[in-house]
């Protein structure tokens, strides 16, 4: 009797332990598409260099695996893009872009169940393509590794739109992060140097980015138009008006004039304090 219960426990102990590997397995794999899958599989394309491209990384906005201030649950699910927070909403990346006179939405996707959505824009006078992508919010440190792994060039990728092959991540001209501050709440120990001797673009806008994101970014090689030095709510008239100055070859302060502007009329705050917040260079 005594041998059969040993026998039963430990089944029961292979049991879980099985069902406990299996579980990470499978989250392992998931995140492992950040990688393998992540950019549609044309990782050794050749691509224009003619056309520019702003990329985008979104992390929605999520009150479940996030450290943030609640938000009203139906904009504060990472895993619905729809009616996200940052994303569809009115003030979010694809609702306010696909309102925009400057831009016209070319191309959306599903890319994998990490990136929930893919947007590609064009842009309507000039020779820029806008790829805007939207992370499970539950990924946002995937999202933010990405980010910094494409602004030190260590990410680097292309994607196709109709007969033009155009460069995202780290061929991108400008690289940009809008969501949470997820450094706030974790660490990372990559290293993000650049050995490629190219100087990215770079906007962050998310609470206090200058503080938690510059210390990751010292070996990158960027140049960082904005970055904020407080707390700020980062939806899409922010980084929409910066772009306006962006494409039009504007310096970073000029751009961080158009940014502060939009935050201000937006957020009901003086233009100083917008300013304040919103801040460029090293």
């Amino acid at each position: 009797m005594m041998k059969m219960k040993i026998n039963n426990l430990l089944t029961i102990v292979f049991c879980f332990a099985f069902l406990s590997c299996n579980s990470q397995i499978k989250k392992e794999e998931k995140q492992s598409q950040i990688s393998n899958n992540q950019i549609e599989n044309n990782n050794y394309k050749q691509f224009d260099t003619t056309t520019r491209t702003i990329h985008i990384f979104v992390a929605l906005c999520d009150n479940k695996y996030q450290g943030i201030v609640p938000v009203p649950a139906k904009i504060g699910n990472g895993q619905d893009p729809i009616n996200n927070l940052y994303w569809g909403c009115g003030y979010g990346i694809k609702t306010f872009f696909k309102n925009s006179k400057e831009w016209k939405l070319i191309k959306t996707r599903k890319i994998n169940s990490i990136i929930l959505e893919r947007l590609v824009f064009k842009h309507k006078t000039k020779n820029y393509y806008l790829v805007a992508d939207a992370y499970d919010g539950e990924y946002i440190k995937e999202c933010t590794e990405a980010f910094l792994r494409s602004s030190s060039g260590l990410l680097k990728d292309t994607i196709q739109v109709d007969k033009t092959i155009i460069g995202i991540s780290g061929n991108s001209k400008l690289i940009t992060y809008i969501g949470h501050d997820g450094l706030m709440d974790f660490q990372l120990s990559e290293k993000f140097k650049n050995i490629d001797n190219i100087k990215r673009d770079v906007i962050i806008l998310a609470c206090y980015s200058k503080s938690y994101f510059s210390p990751h970014l010292k070996t990158a090689n960027i140049n960082p138009i904005i970055w904020t030095s407080g707390l700020m709510c980062p939806e899409a008239y922010t980084i929409h008006d910066a772009i306006i100055g962006y494409v039009n070859n504007e310096t970073n302060e000029g751009i961080r004039n158009r940014a502060a502007a939009a935050y201000s009329t937006y957020q009901k705050c003086s233009v100083k304090a917008a300013k304040k917040l919103l801040i460029t260079n090293w």
